[in-house]
C-alpha cells in the first residue's frame, strides 16, 4: 500500500479523497494555486505545494507543475479527483514514465472513452446500445445544418472531449444548429482546448441514468447499481439518487452487463461510470464513459456501504477487489443534491464573495462533502460548487424527508446560493412521484424559478415562528431592562395583509393563537440562532431567521418572505407609511452576473431590434449572450471588450 498520495485537485473532492486516505493510514500531499492558498484542503493535508497562478490553466491542469510537486514530495501515486486532468491520458501516461501510479484507469482506457466519437464506436462494437447519430467531427455549421436535417430534429450538439454540460446545445431548427455549433464549439475549445464537435439525435423526456462500475488489474469487474442523474439544468447535473425510481430489476441487470461488457472491452481498471439515456418505455443508450469518479458517487456509497475512493487506492496499489457480483447488496435510497454559488432568482447566474455565515445540518441521516469553511472566498476561477449535501433513508419517502429537512437547517450567507431553489425541486410534487426526466427543471419552473409557493400552510407556519422568535426578543429586552415581560398581542405584517395573534407559554413552550386556531411550538432555539428548528403541531421544521431592518426574512422550503412583527398600535401606524419605488434601470443593459466582457456587437447610435444580440459575458466558462429585449437605438457604451464586470454594472445604455 502506498506511503504517500498526492491529489491533484481542489475543493470537496480533494477533501474527499484526504479523508479516506487518513483513515487508510496514507500521508496526503495537496497542490494549490495562488488563489487557493487558504483553502480546505490545503489546510487538511499533511503537505501542500503552489502549482502556479489562479487560471486552472497555469496551475491545476499544468502537467509539469504537478510533476514538479510529485517529485519534491515524493509521492507514490496521485489521485486526479474529478475534472482537471482527471480524464487526460498524456497526464497519466507522464505519471506513469516517472515511475508514479496513476490512481485511475489505463491511459489507453482513458483515450478511448474520453474521446465521445470513438468511445460510441467502440460501445457499438462491444454491442452497447447507442443512440442514433453522426459519430465523425463536424467541421463547420454548414454541415451541422446538413447532418441535422440528415437525423431530424431535434438534436443534441456535443464537444467531444470534456464533460460536466459544457460543449453542449440541444438545437431544433436550422438557425438554432448554427448558433449551437458556434457556442459548442467555443465552449469546448475554452474549457478543453478542443474544439470538436459532433451530431446526434436528441431523445425528447429523456431519463439520464448512469451504472457505476468497479474493475481491479486481475480481470474482476462488477457493477454496484445505478444512479438516477435526469434532475438537469444545461446539462449539469443538480440531484441525484440511488437507486432510480424508474429501473427495475431486469433493466438494472441488462444496464449492468452492457456497463461491465465495455468495460471489458477496453480493459479498463478501477471506479467508471457509464451513462445511459433512457425513454419512456425502458430503452437504453450509451450516452458516455467518465473514466473517473463522479461528483455523486456518494449515493451509491450509501446504498452499497462502499467507500469507492478506497477501492480506487486498493486497486491501483494492485489489490483485488475483494467480492463479485453476487456479494453487491443494495440498501435504503440516497439522493444527493449540489449546493452551488448562483442564483436562481437570476437565471441561476453564477456568484462570488465570501461565506460570511457557513453552517451544516447535522444528523445521523446526513452528509456534507464539502471544500469551504466560513469565511472562505467563492472567486471567479473554478466551479462554483459550495457542497455537496447526501441524505439517506430507509426508502425513498425517507430519504426525501431528511433531505427537505436538511436543506432547510443549511445556512449560508453572503454568497448567493440554490439553497432554496434545491428546496423548491425535492418539495415538488413529480419529485415526490418519481416522475423524472432531463426536462424536469424546464417544465416544473417554465417561467423560470422566481421561488417556492407560498402556500397558506406555509405562510401559517412562517408567521407563527416569526412571532414566537420576536416574543422571545422582547421577552428578553423586557428582562434586560427590568421592565414586565413582552406584551402578548402582536400583528404580523406580510404582503400586505394584517395578521393579528397572541403568543402565550404553553407546557412545552409557545402557543400561538390566530384567530380560532391554536399552534404548539416546541424548540430549544436560543437568541440570535440563525436557523430556527423545532416542532410545530408535532411535526418537525426548520426556518431560517435573518433581521432586515425592523422586520425577519424567513425561509425554508424554497419559500422566502420578508414580515414585520409590530404591537398592534405600530401596525396602524405602518399602514400610513408611503411605499417606496425602485430606480428605472430599464434604459440600461445590465450584466446579469460577474464575468468577463468578451465582445459587444452593437455601438452607439446603432437601432436594435428585439432579440438582437448585444454582448457576449464569460462567466465560470460558460458564454451567456445577451439579446435586446425590444426594439431600439444604443445611446451610449459603459464598458468595454475584455472589462471585468460585476453583477448589475451597466454595459451601455439606451436611448
Amino acid at each position: 500500500m502506498f506511503q504517500k498520495i498526492l491529489i491533484a485537485n481542489r475543493g470537496e473532492i480533494a477533501c474527499r479523497v484526504i479523508r479516506t486516505a487518513r483513515a487508510m493510514g496514507i500521508k496526503t500531499v495537496a497542490v494549490y494555486s495562488e488563489a487557493d492558498a487558504d483553502a480546505l484542503h490545503v489546510r487538511e493535508a499533511d503537505e501542500a505545494v503552489a502549482i502556479g497562478p489562479p487560471p486552472a490553466a497555469q496551475s491545476y491542469l499544468a502537467i509539469d507543475n504537478i510533476l514538479a510537486a510529485v517529485a519534491e514530495t515524493g509521492a507514490e501515486a496521485v489521485h486526479p479527483g474529478y475534472g482537471f486532468l482527471s480524464e487526460n491520458p498524456v497526464f497519466a501516461e507522464r505519471l506513469e514514465k516517472a515511475g508514479v501510479v496513476f490512481i485511475g484507469p489505463g491511459s489507453k482506457a482513458m483515450a478511448a472513452m474520453g474521446d465521445k466519437i470513438e468511445s460510441k464506436r467502440l460501445a457499438r462494437a462491444a454491442g452497447v446500445d447507442t443512440i442514433p447519430g453522426h459519430l465523425g467531427v463536424v467541421p463547420d455549421a454548414k454541415a451541422a445544418v446538413a447532418i441535422a436535417r440528415d437525423i431530424g430534429y431535434p438534436v443534441m450538439i456535443k464537444a467531444s472531449a470534456g464533460g460536466g454540460g459544457k460543449g453542449m446545445r440541444v438545437a431544433r431548427s436550422d438557425a438554432e444548429t448554427r448558433d449551437g455549433f458556434r457556442a459548442a464549439s467555443s465552449e469546448a475549445r475554452s474549457s478543453f482546448a478542443d474544439d470538436r464537435v459532433f451530431v446526434e439525435k436528441f431523445i425528447e423526456r429523456p431519463r439520464h441514468i448512469e451504472i457505476q462500475v468497479l474493475a481491479d488489474g486481475h480481470g474482476n469487474i462488477v457493477h454496484l447499481g445505478e444512479r438516477e442523474c435526469s434532475i438537469q439544468r444545461r446539462h449539469q447535473k443538480v440531484i441525484e439518487e440511488a437507486p432510480s425510481p424508474f429501473i427495475d430489476a431486469a433493466t438494472r441487470a441488462a444496464m449492468g452487463a452492457q456497463a461491465v461488457a465495455l468495460a471489458r472491452a477496453v480493459g479498463y481498471r478501477s471506479a467508471g461510470t457509464v451513462e445511459f439515456i433512457v425513454d419512456a418505455n425502458k430503452n437504453f443508450y450509451f450516452l458516455e464513459m467518465n473514466t473517473r469518479l463522479q461528483v455523486e458517487h456518494p449515493v451509491t456509497e450509501m446504498v452499497v456501504g462502499l467507500d469507492l475512493v478506497e477501492q480506487m487506492i486498493r486497486v491501483a496499489a494492485g489489490e483485488r477487489l475483494g467480492f463479485g457480483q453476487a456479494d453487491v447488496k443494495f440498501s435504503g435510497w440516497a439522493i444527493e443534491a449540489r449546493v452551488y454559488a448562483e442564483d436562481p432568482l437570476r437565471g441561476f447566474l453564477p456568484a462570488i464573495g465570501r461565506l460570511v455565515r457557513y453552517r451544516e445540518p447535522t444528523g445521523a441521516s446526513v452528509r456534507v462533502d464539502t471544500g469551504v469553511y466560513e469565511g472562505a472566498e467563492i472567486g471567479v476561477h473554478y466551479d462554483p460548487m459550495i457542497a455537496k449535501l447526501i441524505a439517506h433513508g430507509v426508502d425513498r419517502a425517507q430519504a426525501i424527508a431528511a433531505m427537505r429537512e436538511a436543506l432547510d437547517a443549511f445556512y449560508i450567507r453572503g454568497v448567493g446560493n440554490n439553497l432554496g431553489f434545491l428546496a423548491a425541486v425535492v418539495a415538488h410534487p413529480r419529485f415526490a412521484a418519481g416522475d423524472l426526466s432531463t426536462d424536469f427543471i424546464a417544465e416544473a419552473f417554465p417561467g423560470g424559478f422566481t421561488g417556492g409557493e407560498v402556500t397558506t400552510e406555509r405562510a401559517d407556519l412562517l408567521v407563527a415562528v416569526a412571532a414566537v422568535v420576536h416574543h422571545r426578543n422582547q421577552e428578553r429586552d423586557g428582562a434586560l431592562g427590568g421592565g414586565a415581560a413582552a406584551a402578548a398581542d402582536w400583528v404580523v405584517l406580510l404582503d400586505g395583509a394584517r395578521r393579528p395573534l397572541r403568543v402565550t407559554r404553553g407546557a412545552a413552550g409557545y402557543r400561538v393563537t390566530e384567530g380560532k386556531t391554536t399552534r404548539e411550538l416546541t424548540s430549544d432555539w436560543r437568541l440570535g440562532d440563525p436557523v430556527f428548528e423545532g416542532v410545530v403541531d408535532g411535526r418537525p421544521v426548520a426556518v431560517q431567521i435573518d433581521r432586515k431592518g425592523v422586520g425577519y426574512v424567513l425561509a425554508g422550503a424554497g419559500v422566502r418572505v420578508e414580515l414585520r412583527v409590530l404591537r398592534p398600535r405600530a401596525a396602524e401606524l405602518a399602514a400610513l407609511m408611503p411605499v417606496k419605488r425602485a430606480p428605472d434601470t430599464s434604459r440600461f443593459l445590465l450584466s446579469p452576473m460577474p464575468g468577463l466582457l468578451v465582445s459587444l456587437a452593437v455601438g452607439p447610435g446603432q437601432e436594435v431590434k428585439a432579440g438582437q444580440e448585444l454582448a457576449v459575458v464569460e462567466a465560470m466558462k460558460m458564454e451567456n449572450l445577451l439579446r435586446a429585449e425590444r426594439d431600439g437605438r444604443v445611446a451610449s457604451l459603459h464598458a468595454a471588450a475584455g472589462d471585468s464586470l460585476a453583477a448589475d454594472q451597466a454595459i451601455l445604455e439606451f436611448e
